[in-house]
Protein backbone atom coordinates (compact mmCIF):
# COMPACT_ATOMS: atom_id res chain seq x y z
CA UNK A 1 0.00 0.00 0.00
CA UNK A 2 1.10 3.54 -0.77
CA UNK A 3 0.07 6.45 1.45
CA UNK A 4 0.08 9.93 -0.09
CA UNK A 5 -0.14 12.84 2.35
CA UNK A 6 -0.31 16.37 0.99
CA UNK A 7 -0.76 19.52 3.08
CA UNK A 8 -1.57 23.05 1.99
CA UNK A 9 -1.03 26.39 3.67
CA UNK A 10 -3.48 28.86 2.17
CA UNK A 11 -3.04 32.52 1.35
CA UNK A 12 -4.80 35.02 3.62
CA UNK A 13 -6.86 36.12 0.62
CA UNK A 14 -7.07 34.72 -2.91
CA UNK A 15 -9.57 34.66 -5.75
CA UNK A 16 -11.72 37.21 -3.90
CA UNK A 17 -12.18 34.95 -0.88
CA UNK A 18 -10.73 34.82 2.62
CA UNK A 19 -8.45 32.05 3.85
CA UNK A 20 -11.36 30.57 5.81
CA UNK A 21 -13.65 30.62 2.76
CA UNK A 22 -11.00 29.02 0.55
CA UNK A 23 -10.27 26.38 3.19
CA UNK A 24 -13.94 25.40 3.22
CA UNK A 25 -14.16 25.41 -0.58
CA UNK A 26 -10.96 23.34 -0.82
CA UNK A 27 -12.39 20.85 1.68
CA UNK A 28 -15.60 20.52 -0.36
CA UNK A 29 -13.71 20.08 -3.64
CA UNK A 30 -11.32 17.55 -2.08
CA UNK A 31 -14.18 15.57 -0.53
CA UNK A 32 -15.78 15.27 -3.97
CA UNK A 33 -12.74 13.33 -5.20
CA UNK A 34 -13.63 10.44 -2.88
CA UNK A 35 -16.37 9.14 -5.21
CA UNK A 36 -14.69 10.09 -8.48
CA UNK A 37 -11.26 8.45 -8.34
CA UNK A 38 -11.50 4.64 -8.49
CA UNK A 39 -7.91 3.97 -7.39
CA UNK A 40 -8.49 5.55 -3.94
CA UNK A 41 -8.63 2.79 -1.31
CA UNK A 42 -8.95 5.11 1.72
CA UNK A 43 -9.25 8.88 1.83
CA UNK A 44 -9.38 11.57 4.49
CA UNK A 45 -9.68 15.33 4.14
CA UNK A 46 -8.76 17.15 7.34
CA UNK A 47 -8.45 20.77 8.37
CA UNK A 48 -6.42 22.30 11.17
CA UNK A 49 -8.42 22.47 14.39
CA UNK A 50 -9.48 25.99 15.40
CA UNK A 51 -7.72 25.57 18.77
CA UNK A 52 -4.48 24.36 17.14
CA UNK A 53 -1.48 26.51 16.30
CA UNK A 54 -2.59 28.70 13.44
CA UNK A 55 0.86 28.49 11.84
CA UNK A 56 0.06 24.83 11.04
CA UNK A 57 -0.99 23.91 7.54
CA UNK A 58 -4.67 24.58 6.79
CA UNK A 59 -5.78 21.40 5.06
CA UNK A 60 -4.39 17.93 4.42
CA UNK A 61 -5.38 15.01 2.21
CA UNK A 62 -4.44 11.51 3.36
CA UNK A 63 -4.87 9.02 0.51
CA UNK A 64 -4.16 5.29 0.33
CA UNK A 65 -3.56 3.37 -2.89
CA UNK A 66 -2.89 -0.25 -3.68
CA UNK A 67 0.38 0.68 -5.42
CA UNK A 68 2.23 3.48 -7.24
CA UNK A 69 0.13 2.82 -10.36
CA UNK A 70 -2.95 3.71 -8.30
CA UNK A 71 -1.32 6.93 -7.08
CA UNK A 72 -0.29 7.80 -10.63
CA UNK A 73 -3.87 7.19 -11.83
CA UNK A 74 -5.09 9.59 -9.10
CA UNK A 75 -2.51 12.22 -10.07
CA UNK A 76 -3.57 12.12 -13.73
CA UNK A 77 -7.35 11.90 -13.09
CA UNK A 78 -9.20 14.88 -14.58
CA UNK A 79 -11.05 15.66 -11.32
CA UNK A 80 -7.78 15.66 -9.36
CA UNK A 81 -6.24 17.97 -11.97
CA UNK A 82 -9.21 20.34 -11.57
CA UNK A 83 -8.69 20.35 -7.79
CA UNK A 84 -4.99 21.03 -8.38
CA UNK A 85 -5.77 24.00 -10.62
CA UNK A 86 -7.99 25.46 -7.88
CA UNK A 87 -5.66 24.86 -4.94
CA UNK A 88 -2.64 26.26 -6.79
CA UNK A 89 -4.40 29.63 -7.00
CA UNK A 90 -5.19 29.81 -3.27
CA UNK A 91 -2.18 28.18 -1.63
CA UNK A 92 0.88 29.75 -0.11
CA UNK A 93 2.79 26.48 0.23
CA UNK A 94 2.49 22.72 -0.19
CA UNK A 95 4.20 19.76 1.47
CA UNK A 96 3.85 16.16 0.38
CA UNK A 97 5.15 12.69 1.15
CA UNK A 98 4.43 9.34 -0.51
CA UNK A 99 5.51 6.22 1.35
CA UNK A 100 5.03 2.50 1.34
CA UNK A 101 2.92 1.23 4.23
CA UNK A 102 3.26 -2.09 5.94
CA UNK A 103 0.32 -4.36 5.26
CA UNK A 104 -1.89 -4.48 8.31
Amino acid sequence: MIRHIVMFELLEEAEGRSRRENRELAREKAEALREKVPSLKAYQVVTNAPEADQTNYDIALVCDFEDMDGLNAYQSHSDHKAFGAFITKVRKSRACIDYEMENI
